[in-house]
């Protein structure tokens, strides 16, 4: 197994395993300890996830964990401005993989409806997104090779108002011209204080990504991870 020749940041760590299988595993392993942890106490726990074909395992594994998933709150980071049924679809890819056996009992918080106005859909995303008890308990990001994660696309128009955590906006519109649909993403109000965050990546060519956004944390808008990178991460990578 190839182990990173760069120097991460201070406050990320890495955690590599030998299969995305093993890598997925881990990740829900520890993830659900989060869930569990917070559980303890009164109240909800929150969990926001990624689209992708990469997290897949780690939604199915993590569905069996043997956690009180009726008060846990799940909720997406971003979502392609499609209606569910439709195969780009990320709620569709929650539905199908996580909220399913014990999690099924889980409270899907969405921030996308069908057939409503762009406008419409953000509006509606911030009602639904006051059933959470913030901050977030865990977070699990992704991350292209562009160094974009949840839609904080580099190309983004919206980017810079999307990471102004000042704005009171905890979903936000983005139109980046890279992409064949509009997007709703969490913005860095919501994602940002996180109790545990976590980057789930596999492949090389995501750890060369990783490499250099590592390099300049303070260009965020080329690479707008780099902001979740000094805010402080767990790896979990595999090639």
């Amino acid at each position: 197994m190839k182990t990173p020749d760069f120097e991460l940041p201070n406050n990320v760590d890495m955690v590599i395993g030998d299969d995305g299988h093993s890598v997925a595993s881990m990740l829900a392993e520890k993830v659900a300890g989060v869930l569990d942890d917070r559980l303890q106490r009164p109240g909800r726990a929150s969990l926001a996830v990624s689209g992708g074909k990469t997290p897949i395992a780690f939604l199915e594994l993590l569905s069996c964990k043997p956690i009180d998933w009726s008060r846990v709150d799940v909720v997406l980071v971003d979502e392609r401005c499609v209606n569910e049924d439709d195969p780009a679809s990320n709620a569709r890819l929650v539905k199908q993989y996580l909220l399913r056996g014990p999690a099924s009992a889980a409270r899907y918080v969405p921030i996308w409806q069908d057939n409503v106005s762009v406008a419409d859909g953000c509006r509606q995303a911030e009602k639904a997104l006051d059933l959470i008890e913030w901050p977030l308990t865990a977070l699990v990001l992704g991350m292209g090779v562009d160094g974009h994660t949840a839609s904080l696309f580099p190309d983004a128009p919206e980017l810079y108002a999307a990471l102004d955590a000042s704005k009171p906006a905890r979903v936000l519109a983005l139109t980046p011209p890279s992409q064949s649909h509009p997007r709703v993403s969490l913005t860095l109000r919501a994602l940002g204080g996180a109790q545990y965050k976590a980057l789930h990546l596999k492949g090389m060519d995501k750890l060369e990504a990783l490499k250099q956004a590592s390099e300049r944390l303070d260009d965020v808008a080329e690479m707008p991870i780099r902001l979740f990178l000094s805010l402080g991460v767990v790896v979990f990578w595999s090639a």
